[in-house]
């Protein structure tokens, strides 16, 4: 189906915690008195009846499980300058933001290393149930070594981690097929419950799991959860064109984004999958104003509050350098120190050129990366039209600079002009995280 008769795919990205892609997210004047409003569960309920509202395919949950040590050898900074500090787990949040709403799926990060497949495949399974088919697992395989201190672990290197990840998944959906699809008989009278004929065992013996089974979760709604990935690498792109119902990507230039959707597409079918089956959102930061003008002092306000060593802190962290070795008006690419090698994306700009590392720290302090789309809603939904047009995208995972407020102004502002256009649905077709991806 051509771009022209699609509909866009809408996301809300979240983190249960008080910085999202923008550091300066917690000290933002719109922010909620006191900071500490990300720690309130009321929150996510009101953010997930939000969404719903504007009939976003879901809301997602971002995830790590350690504090960053990269810039400084020291946690201080981040802690300092709450530099994706604190995160507290998103996973209990989902039935509690599905016990207000019907429809929205609701996804979550929860990484397979330091895991056993069959504690995942039951927790999942059972929050499938609990949301009545609306969850969605953001499967990641971690790779810092923080992260892997914390778990008494040491890193394993990429080859042997999506190894490790392939057969976790192959577990998973090995147990969550164990029990058939009518493998409840609920005969009272007979007092039969289920037939043991239809409940299998699955015996996995692997390279790094064994697993008896069967799963003591009975066949979920979508039978395990949705999955979502993030597909960077050239082993997270080929896992997540197995396996991934939906794929959160980042990718400022629409040139190079236009590249990775045909290339994820592509190998997509060559798993012997449809194209629409795995869909592609790209992060985008939206700053509304009424009219230009005031939305263009709203992102100059959010910029403006983006401390360039807590810039320097987060990049550090993604980037795995520790960036207090190299001066501000140094590229990664020129410094000896570092080396060539180490350079990625994060420090070049919109075409590819390498930026001084005070310029590429505070545009990762204000937003990771994810484009920051800024304007009224008519100006909003024409960058995300052009953007949904040229690169042949999916739609959009959307990153706010403020809580609570930011949302709601898009839904009630941007969604309808979206409509308007033709270009978003005006209605839910479906129950389950699968049928909304899967809707055109």
């Amino acid at each position: 189906m051509s771009v022209k008769n699609r509909k866009m795919h809408l996301a809300q990205f979240l983190v249960h915690g008080p910085t999202y892609h923008s550091v300066a997210m917690w000290r933002h004047p719109r922010t909620a008195a006191q900071g500490m409003a990300w720690a309130e569960p009321e929150l996510y309920q009101h953010i997930a009846r939000v969404c719903e509202r504007g009939l976003f395919d879901m809301v997602f949950f971002a995830d790590l499980n350690f504090i960053s040590d990269t810039y400084g050898a020291d946690i201080s900074p981040a802690i300092r300058y709450a530099a994706q500090v604190p995160c507290h787990d998103p996973t209990p949040l989902l039935s509690w933001m599905g016990a207000v709403t019907d429809t929205v799926g609701l996804g979550a990060t929860f990484s397979v290393n330091h895991h056993q497949p069959f504690y995942a495949a039951r927790l999942w399974a059972t929050l499938d149930h609990l949301t009545r088919g609306r969850a969605a697992w953001n499967v990641v395989t971690s790779f810092n070594r923080n992260e892997f201190a914390n778990f008494g672990d040491t890193v394993l290197p990429p080859e042997r981690r999506y190894d490790r990840a392939h057969e976790f998944m192959q577990v998973c959906i090995e147990l969550w097929e164990s029990w058939e699809a009518d493998a409840l008989v609920l005969d009272k009278e007979e007092g039969i419950f289920a037939d043991p004929g239809k409940v299998r065992r699955i015996e996995h013996d692997g390279p790094f799991f064994k697993s008896r089974g069967p799963l003591n979760v009975v066949r979920s709604p979508q039978v395990g959860p949705a999955i979502i990935q993030a597909g960077v690498s050239a082993q997270g792109q080929s896992f997540a064109a197995k396996y991934a119902d939906g794929i959160f990507a980042i990718n400022p230039s629409m040139a190079a984004a236009k590249d990775y959707f045909d290339a994820i597409k592509s190998q997509v079918v060559d798993a012997g999958r449809r194209p629409e089956q795995c869909r592609i959102l790209f992060g985008v930061q939206p700053i509304l104003g009424k009219t230009r003008s005031e939305a263009d002092a709203r992102q100059a306000e959010h910029n403006a509050l983006v401390p360039l060593e807590a810039g320097l802190t987060i990049l550090s962290g993604h980037s795995g350098l520790d960036l207090s070795k190299i001066g501000l008006e140094e590229t990664v690419e020129t410094n000896e120190t570092l080396g060539a090698s180490r350079s990625a994306r994060v420090f070049r700009g919109l075409e590819n050129e390498p930026l001084p590392l005070r310029e590429a720290a505070q545009r990762h302090g204000q937003s990771v990366g994810l484009p920051q789309v800024v304007g009224t809603p008519v100006d909003i939904a024409d960058q995300l039209e052009e953007m949904f047009t040229r690169i042949g995208g999916d739609g959009f995972m959307l990153s706010p600079i403020y809580l609570p407020g930011a949302i709601e102004e898009f839904v009630d502002m941007v969604v309808p002009e979206l409509q308007r256009r033709g270009l978003f649905r005006t209605a839910y077709e479906g129950k389950t995280q699968r049928d909304h991806l899967r809707q055109d």
